[in-house]
């Protein structure tokens, strides 16, 4: 559970991205179209895809494949740019089982079409690491009784309600594959429903942030650390947005502790801890070169 300092910080830093919004509501936009290839990269980097952050830009962005890489992955970092796309243009849509299930088509889609857009079902069981999914007989029913339970969670703080349900998705594990790409999507999706920007939940933090969340909510079953990950990670991700449309200049964190007299090792543990206005922009620390410490 998030402390109520946390609470406050995204409520004000919530209140001045919407009024941006309101303002800027095209540079919102391109700003999340722009990070897209960082948020595919990511989550395919969490299921140990060995395309780098260039291969993917190289991808998505310029339609060119400059290493000799598996077929497959090149179709998951389309695939999930596509989904993620879908998810910016219209955050009005239903979040539903179908949603979820026309997610996974599109994922798997030249993939493995056999698997794709539909839950797992007969002998289909699934294992990642020591956990094993649910029983594929019961599924269907889970996922609905999930989908209910997260809509009838209103009273819940909402980084909250998010975390649980990212938690029991994974736990239930409903599809055959993909099961973890498009968690992370519909972690997107709820956030940018409920009018705040999505996050980006690295591959380099996985072994220290991610994965022990699903261990500890396994064990626990409190999801306490997921709601502190998805906290910190909107944070930042409030932070970039307010400052790419409010700074006249973004330089790196190193450059700023320079300027400043702050030596580079505390300035790299401000950012990561949020207590200054930092972010990451493909995987360097930046920060407004006018921010000043009060």
């Amino acid at each position: 559970m998030i402390n109520q300092i946390t609470k406050d910080r995204i409520a004000t830093l919530a209140a001045h991205y919407k009024m941006l919004v309101a303002i800027h509501e095209n540079a919102v936009r391109q700003i999340t179209i722009a990070e897209i290839p960082e948020m595919v990269y990511n989550s395919n980097a969490i299921e140990n895809s060995t395309l780098t952050l260039k291969d993917t830009e190289d991808i998505l962005l310029r339609d060119t494949i400059k290493k000799d890489h598996d077929i497959r992955e090149i179709y998951e970092a389309r695939n999930l740019a596509k989904i993620t796309e879908d998810i910016l243009k219209d955050s009005s849509e239903s979040f539903n089982t179908d949603l979820i299930l026309n997610h996974h088509k599109i994922l798997l889609s030249g993939i493995c079409d056999d698997w794709a857009g539909r839950f797992r079902s007969a002998k289909e069981w699934v294992r990642v690491g020591a956990h094993v999914g649910a029983n594929p007989d019961f599924v269907p029913r889970l996922m609905d009784k999930l989908l209910k339970d997260y809509y009838d969670s209103g009273d819940h703080y909402f980084l909250e309600s998010i975390a649980w349900f990212h938690a029991e998705f994974e736990t239930i594990h409903p599809f055959n594959d993909g099961n973890g790409r498009i968690g992370r999507v519909l972690i997107n999706q709820q956030l940018v429903g409920l009018g705040y920007p999505p996050i980006i939940v690295r591959g380099k933090g996985k072994h220290t942030g991610y994965y022990p969340a699903f261990d500890s909510y396994r064990i626990t079953n409190k999801y306490d650390d997921f709601t502190e990950l998805f906290a910190s990670l909107l944070i930042e991700s409030l932070y970039k947005r307010i400052t790419i449309m409010t700074a006249p200049k973004i330089i790196t964190v190193s450059a700023w502790a320079k300027a400043n007299g702050v030596a580079g090792n505390i300035a790299a543990n401000k950012a990561s801890r949020g207590t200054i206005p930092a972010f990451r922009m493909r995987e360097k620390w930046m920060i407004a070169a006018d921010f000043a410490e009060v």
